[in-house]
């Protein structure tokens, strides 16, 4: 296959505007915030060639997006600085506007021939890219770059566990698991006369911008940007790979490449994590299936999910079967209630819980054993299951750097028994899945857990 080449599933044609000859093309560049490996930017940049055009990158910054927070908005504007000069040394101009994404899109496109924007699976993703179909005076083609195989490609329909999607994925995976070269660029576009933030100066962006301040930045522990995320892709492979499929499930060790945040805000493209595996020496080849199912079947079965489900974050999107069990013990006696800011606070009886939320407050990031055995809890601590998932939910996206994010919302609809299946009937839970600490403490070292989070609170 052609190192340029875009698969032609990738590409969906969202209006019916008519061509025209304008002054450039903007690519609208919102998920997929990456100079590199990303459809959607180098199929604009083919485009611009192809017009005999340079290439605008425009990024809008609304300091009103859902649930973010100072700690997330940090984490961004440190990628979008790195990419804007990765984009610069392509000479491909870069700008971020304040506004809503979506107006800010369908202003910088009233001079241009053509509009490319990448995809997001969440209902305001979609939401903005349907307003800037509508209301840009110039085609709109939107192309998708954070998944491996094409949601729709893989599968039309929502699928009811890994299992049923697995099959799906691989038949296809082949297909997509291609490099992707960076497009020539043709014409320079970094005289263009548009203006933007000064994304070099992020103190004064932040200052200028209307956050939810109480959530810090975690910059000792995650840095944003491309170059970050490769240093620390390249040190786990290097470094913990040839233990990964005996450490993954152990969060007392360092044994993840704790690629989610990155993944989260599309500063790494999971393509090119899954061809940096593949290309790993075959001796190592037992520790490649376990890695490339979490980034690809597990990863895409969340946006499965979110794509079909309208409804993702709401209780009612989990099964029937688990809504009907749970209300069925809804009454049951629980051995122990919390409130929201008792569980914000890590103040419970149990020291693995409490480790789980600490680790979140200060590094951003919780291994997924414990995001696991922290859903399961607080189901079990809440008074009724419905407040217990808006509880979830509402601690995931506030001090996780990958909340809000697909995985977010499949995982926590897990814990209630999205993607699984009726289990032993059990006081509170019902039939949904329990965890119990002494699964913990049989299945790994966790009060090495508890210290390594002591430890990673002190340099917070």
């Amino acid at each position: 296959m052609n190192q340029y080449a875009i698969q032609p599933t990738r590409i969906q044609t969202l209006n019916s505007q008519n061509a025209r000859k304008g002054n450039y093309v903007v690519y609208w560049m919102q998920q997929s915030q990456r100079a590199e490996y990303n459809h959607a930017l180098e199929f604009a940049v083919q485009q611009a060639n192809r017009l005999g055009q340079g290439l605008l990158v425009v990024f809008g910054l609304t300091d009103s997006y859902p649930e973010a927070n100072l700690r997330h908005y940090r984490f961004m504007l440190e990628g979008l600085k790195e990419t804007a000069l990765a984009l610069g040394h392509r000479g491909i101009k870069m700008i971020a506007r304040k506004g809503h994404p979506a107006e800010v899109a369908i202003s910088e496109s009233r001079h241009a021939s053509l509009l490319v924007c990448d995809r997001g699976y969440l209902r305001h993703q979609k939401a903005w890219r349907a307003q800037v179909a509508k209301q840009a005076s110039c085609p709109v083609i939107q192309v998708e770059s954070d998944v491996i195989v094409p949601v729709q490609t893989a599968s039309e329909k929502p699928e009811y566990a890994a299992r049923t999607l697995r099959p799906k994925i691989l038949r296809r995976l082949e297909d997509y698991l291609v490099d992707l070269a960076p497009t020539p660029v043709d014409h320079p576009s970094l005289d263009l006369p548009q203006e933007g933030l000064d994304l070099q100066n992020l103190h004064g962006i932040l200052k200028h911008l209307r956050l939810d301040s109480s959530v810090s930045a975690v910059t000792p522990f995650f840095q944003g940007g491309t170059s970050q995320a490769k240093a620390m892709f390249e040190d786990f492979m290097n470094n913990r790979w040839s233990h990964y499929r005996v450490n993954h499930n152990q969060p007392q060790t360092d044994g993840t490449s704790r690629m989610s945040p990155y993944l989260h805000f599309g500063q790494i493209s999971s393509l090119y994590l899954a061809l940096q595996i593949k290309s790993l020496s075959p001796q190592l080849e037992i520790e490649k299936d376990p890695y490339l199912e979490q980034l690809i079947v597990r990863r895409e079965l969340a946006m499965n999910f979110t794509e079909y489900t309208p409804g993702y974050d709401l209780f009612d999107a989990i099964p029937r079967w688990a809504r009907e069990t749970l209300a069925r013990h809804q009454e049951d006696k629980r051995s122990y209630v919390y409130t929201q800011k008792q569980l914000e606070d890590a103040q419970t009886h149990d020291p693995y819980w409490n480790a789980a939320m600490r680790e979140m407050k200060h590094t951003g990031f919780m291994h997924n054993v414990m995001r696991m055995y922290w859903g399961k809890k607080i189901i079990e601590w809440s008074e009724i299951p419905q407040q217990a998932f808006k509880t979830t939910l509402s601690l995931n996206n506030k001090y996780l750097l990958d909340g809000r994010d697909p995985n977010s919302y499949a995982g926590v609809a897990w814990n209630y028994g999205v993607h699984d299946r009726a289990w032993a009937e059990r006081p509170v839970f019902g039939k949904v899945r329990y965890m119990a600490a002494s699964g913990l403490e049989r299945k790994c070292d966790i009060d090495a857990y508890v210290k390594k989070v002591d430890a990673l609170a002190s340099r917070a």
